[in-house]
């Protein structure tokens, strides 16, 4: 049976261009495929959105033993607020670092040797500047929690993950599948945690027979299912099962079925130009600055 793995985060980005530029050139990341879509996705990947959006996958390396980011555009969004859930992705790479500095992308040292450092729309990333790993660069995710306890006891004792650090005094506590997988940080925002319209939502792969077993324990604990057990199509590749959870907080998590997700998720080598492509004859930027008009704020 497949073991749990660590898939991908979702980021809604207003910005797509520029978003582009950030992983590509920034982070050194490359397009391991890009599709778009003429409606909304059935388990809301796109967020609460029905029109045409398109989803880029970007990473180190393939998502079979990598952690990518998932950029999803919603045509004529522009923004989305950002709340106070999701709190950084910490990668070690001192190009990035490197490459950050030469394009004068603002960088701050927060400790020695880590820079923060901001996706367009806000989202922070952390840059450990040592020499890339040869395995996955992406370490973690850290995601806010307005009830430490509660949440470790959900991720740990409902959704399997093994706790890998906790610190009472940092109220912080890091969790994960494996040794070799990014992890899993959850740490105290002082307060309800806000989600804003820019929330977003991480992946994990398990074998297809476990995911009705995830749908019956959360409903015996009485727990939030946002999307029950799925099919989702994509035309020309394989159909996938997903099943959409909140934790205690409202944070949104995916579990797909590993085999079909396997096959869904190879890199695509047109990855690269097929996002130029659609960014290419996608007007709308210069649509709305003609009537001198913004894409809606969401």
């Amino acid at each position: 049976m497949a073991a749990r793995r660590a898939l991908h985060f979702v980021f809604k980005v207003g910005d797509r261009g520029g978003s582009a530029r950030f992983y590509r050139e920034l982070l050194g990341m490359r397009v391991l495929r890009h599709e778009e879509f003429e409606e909304g996705c059935k388990a809301s990947c796109n967020g609460p959105y029905d029109g045409k959006w398109s989803k880029t996958m970007v990473g180190y390396g393939p998502e079979d033993d990598h952690f990518v980011a998932e950029l999803t555009y919603n045509y004529g969004i522009g923004e989305y607020r950002l709340g106070n859930d999701f709190l950084g992705i910490t990668l070690v790479s001192s190009q990035a670092v490197s490459n950050a500095k030469k394009m004068g992308w603002p960088l701050k040292e927060v400790t020695a040797g880590l820079f923060e450092t901001e996706a367009p729309g806000g989202y922070k990333f952390y840059l450990e500047d040592k020499e890339q790993l040869k395995q996955d660069p992406v370490l973690k995710v850290t995601l806010g929690v307005s009830d430490l306890q509660k949440s470790v006891n959900y991720w740990s004792d409902l959704l399997g993950m093994k706790i890998y650090e906790k610190d009472e005094k940092k109220q912080r506590v890091l969790l994960g599948y494996a040794d070799n997988q990014c992890k899993l940080e959850l740490k105290t925002v002082g307060g309800a945690v806000d989600h804003g319209t820019a929330f977003g939502r991480i992946a994990f792969s398990c074998a297809k027979e476990e995911l009705p077993n995830i749908e019956a324990l959360m409903k015996k604990e009485n727990q939030k299912i946002l999307t029950p057990l799925v099919s989702l199509d994509t035309p020309g590749k394989a159909t996938v099962q997903v099943i959409i959870l909140a934790d205690p907080d409202g944070h949104e998590i995916c579990f797909v079925g590993d085999e079909a997700f396997r096959d869904l998720s190879k890199v695509d080598p047109n990855g690269d130009k097929l996002l130029d492509d659609a960014m290419a004859a996608d007007n709308s930027d210069q649509w709305f600055a003609a009537r001198k008009m913004k894409k809606v704020s969401a």
